[in-house]
């Protein structure tokens, strides 16, 4: 039964109201009797959505919803009627589509209060529904396995090419003989589900075997209208519809489609579809192939059809294709594409216009790829004219030599063959800035050289991005630039200039799914109208850019002479450093230490210092850090941990009394792997050697190199101290991982204790702290008797300072430790006066 049959003189036959609605919720027909009810006229309803006429609370029981979630029971609805609202005992039942039709779905509906006298008047007019099932082809089953009746219409008989009165064996085991055995598991399954009462409602299609012996086609609807007491279906009553024309026209629309299909894939000609009014575009596999997009993705909008068109063909295609949109006539374009992957295609299109069955405008057509043709076209021509163009060919590829020669193949900037022709050849540089990529050589080395070009290419792009049309931009190394300012800029300008560049360079690129981040240090030199050789400008910016990368990088530093006055001092000390290195010119310094109550000298700190040949003995601040920049910090810490220990062990063999030596290692040092070795080769006994780290590298998560060094240092029975406590990161639960033997109160927190009660009870916290997890503690900057007073009475143990005494030689110190060290008065006083 389609729609048309239904509407409008068979649905006036009807004796309910009657609303027949699309898969859009809008009405489509109402039989005379829906309209009577509400009181309104068909021009009132037809084409309006059913909402406009429906309580809002009801429209769930009448609107269409996904069928697992419909309801098949009838429910109240109330209507707004012309005058009232009224309430209806409503059923719906979607009703079969034609071929290329829309679902529809019909709403029958009742009066509550007349519900009695139209179920006798709907019983009455049984006989008008049989004989409209009849008229439709439909066969009419009932199985009733209360009783064991099983009712077969004579309809169902003659789709089966029975008689009539032909006897019919209902029982399973016998009908399921005449289905198809490739059908049977589904059959069966189906009719299980219902059985069981897992479906209420159940349709199947199946072949059965015809009476002249064809298999036929059957669409099987059947519904459970009544359980047992165990909730199982007592009674199914359903239809049967012969269905065998439309599956052999659907078999005969798939051959063709298959036809047309294996056409398409051998010509390589992609087809599209394209809703003018919804903007919505469907492709198939060969247009998403052709235009280098993975087939399982939504085919892009008209905006995103247009991204992909070629710079140069993008306006006069997108004309072509609104003029024929405008003169709905069919047409043809020709155009290039550039692919996601950089590759550019040459695309060419036919088109027509439809309008479809309700009503959208849309606009078919198919492309394909003439790239092909296209090169064989340009070779053809180029064959045509190589005799009369030779002299030109060999001239390009002349410039083509020389530009390839003079441009990075990568980028195609300038590279530093260029730079170097444009510094010799240019009167007037205004300004350099030197480039360096930071964290590529990472990007490299992580995810390939593919990403490092591509970051590369970003880079010029960049560079390119943010330069003047008559700057001139060069890669002159692996991941080096330089731009050449012809024009005037001041320096405020130029700074401008770099700011933005790094700050660019700060966005994260995103590459094969992951977000590279890049940075940028640079080092700019401004001629400032000194009309320096260009060349000398190229060298300034170059020690500007080691200045930001020794600065921490991402950033940019301006040349000037105090910079260059630097970097020349630094690299005359790196010089000397190495040679003091090679003769052994640094020495330690010792400075005691002692009982904070006795003030016996308990142990020495051992200090480096420079002997310089001609500036004398240097402290460590006028050279650790170029020693550090050049990577010679931890051949001094070795050097001076050797002098220091020989020392101490002449000290035992004169009889001196030094009971312990402290020495310091860098950080550097302390991630060194050959830094346990060289001290297990020295032998040292347990507990006469300690070894002070900053408080700055303790850190409560240090690293798991630096916690096994620290771990092979109290193996071999070398004991750890911590320097400069209380300004630093050390926690509570960091000192407990460490357990220090002392702790070194940092001389920032001593210094103010004689003026402050505050200050006072801070040092105290820290002894108290430092005792109860029984770590010594050393009070570092005393620097009077009220200091070592005060201190020794706020329980420290053990004091370091100038009043007491100085670093010193090992000379000077042998002559002060064997002098001895009486208490002093002042110390004698200030503790009395405590």
């Amino acid at each position: 039964m389609t729609h048309d049959s239904l509407a409008p003189v068979a649905m006036d036959k009807l004796p309910a109201g009657v609303i027949l609605v699309d898969s859009g919720d809008v009405i489509r027909a109402a039989n005379a009797a829906a309209l009577r009810m509400l009181g309104r006229t068909a021009e009132e309803l037809a084409g309006a959505p059913v909402a406009a006429f429906v309580h809002g609370e009801d429209l769930p029981a009448v609107v269409h919803v996904e069928e697992t979630q419909q309801s098949k029971d009838p429910a109240v609805v109330r209507f707004l009627g012309a005058s009232a609202t009224l309430s209806m005992l409503v059923s719906r039942a979607s009703l079969p589509a034609a071929r290329g039709a829309d679902a529809r779905t019909l709403l029958a509906m009742l009066p509550v209060d007349n519900l009695v006298s139209e179920i006798a008047s709907l019983r009455k007019d049984e006989t008008r529904w049989k004989y409209a099932l009849d008229s439709a082809l439909e066969g009419v089953w009932d199985h009733d396995f209360q009783t064991g009746n099983l009712f077969y219409s004579s309809t169902w008989r003659r789709l089966r090419g029975l008689a009539d009165d032909a006897e019919v064996d209902g029982t399973l085991e016998k009908w399921i003989e005449n289905v198809h055995p490739d059908d049977r598991a589904h059959v069966l399954a189906c009719i299980e589900r219902q059985d069981s009462g897992e479906a209420r409602f159940n349709t199947f299609q199946y072949r059965e075997r015809h009476a002249d012996g064809r298999w036929i086609w059957i669409e099987s609807r059947g519904a459970s209208v009544a359980y047992d007491a165990d909730g199982k279906p007592c009674r199914i009553i359903g239809t049967d519809t012969d269905i065998t024309a439309r599956k052999e026209a659907e078999a005969r629309l798939e051959e063709v489609s298959r036809r047309l299909q294996l056409a398409l894939d051998i010509s390589r000609i992609g087809v599209f579809e394209h809703n003018l009014d919804t903007g919505v575009s469907h492709w198939d596999e060969a247009m998403f192939s052709m235009y280098g997009l993975e087939p399982a993705g939504e085919a892009p909008s008209s905006a995103g059809w247009e991204s992909f068109l070629h710079p140069e063909d993008k306006t006069a295609a997108i004309k072509r294709v609104n003029d024929a949109i405008a003169g709905g006539t069919p047409f043809t374009n020709a155009f290039r594409i550039i692919r996601p992957d950089g590759v550019v295609r040459h695309i060419r299109s036919n088109a027509a216009f439809h309008t479809d069955l309700d009503g959208a405008r849309r606009l078919v057509g198919a492309n394909w790829d003439v790239t092909d043709d296209i090169a064989l076209q340009e070779e053809l021509r180029r064959a045509k004219s190589f005799a009369e163009a030779r002299n030109c060919e060999l001239e390009a590829a002349r410039v083509s030599i020389e530009y390839n020669a003079l441009h990075d193949h990568l980028t195609d900037l300038p590279n530093r063959r260029y730079l170097d022709r444009i510094l010799t050849e240019a009167r007037v540089v205004n300004a350099i800035l030197h480039i360096d990529l930071d964290r590529f050589k990472q990007i490299n080395d992580t995810l390939g050289h593919q990403a490092g070009d591509a970051m590369l290419v970003h880079a010029a792009t960049l560079l390119r991005s943010h330069a003047e049309k008559d700057d001139f931009i060069a890669r002159i190394g692996g991941d080096e630039f330089v731009i050449v300012c012809r024009s005037g800029r001041d320096t405020t300008q130029l700074a401008e200039l770099a700011g933005r560049i790094i700050q660019a360079f700060r966005r994260p690129v995103p590459y094969a799914g992951q977000l590279c981040r890049l940075g940028a240090s640079i080092g700019v030199s401004l001629d400032e109208a000194r009309l320096t050789d260009p060349r000398q400008l190229l060298m300034d910016a170059d020690i500007a850019l080691y200045r930001a990368k020794s600065l921490g990088r991402d950033r940019f530093e301006l040349f000037s002479d105090e910079m260059q006055n630097q970097i020349l001092t630094a690299k005359r000390i790196g010089d000397e450093l190495r040679e003091a290195l090679e003769k052994r010119h640094f020495v330690p310094y010792y400075q005691p230490q002692f009982d904070a109550r006795t003030l016996e000298i308990t142990g020495v700190e051992t200090l480096v210092r420079w002997d310089h040949p001609e500036r004398g003995v240097l402290a460590p601040m006028q050279f650790l850090k170029v020693a550090e920049d050049i990577n010679l910090l931890a051949a001094i810490d070795r050097m001076v941990v050797e002098m220091a220990y020989a020392d101490f062990r002449a000290w035992q063999r004169q009889g001196l009394a030094v009971p312990k030596i402290s020495v310091n290692i860098s950080s550097r040092r302390l991630r060194d792997p050959q830094l346990v070795s060289d001290l297990r080769e020295m032998d040292i006994p347990r507990g006469v050697m300690s070894v002070e780290l900053l408080e700055s590298i303790f850190l409560d998560e240090f690293e798991d190199e630096v916690a096994e060094t620290i771990a092979a240092l109290n193996d071999l029975g070398i004991d750890i101290e911590i320097d400069d406590f209380g300004t630093g990161h050390a926690s509570i639960i960091g000192l407990l991982k460490l357990n220090p033997a002392r702790l070194k109160i940092d001389r920032a927190l001593v210094g103010p204790i004689p003026e402050s009660s505050k200050q006072q009870k801070l040092v105290r916290a820290i002894i108290d702290i430092g005792h109860s997890l029984n770590i010594k503690v050393v009070a570092e900057g005393v620097e009077t008797w009220a200091h070592a007073a005060l201190l020794a009475d706020l329980g420290c143990d053990f004091l370091q300072g100038y009043v007491l005494a100085k670093p010193m030689s090992r000379q000077d110190f042998e002559t002060f430790a064997r002098g001895g060290f009486n208490v002093p008065r002042g110390f004698s006083d200030a503790r009395r006066m405590r």
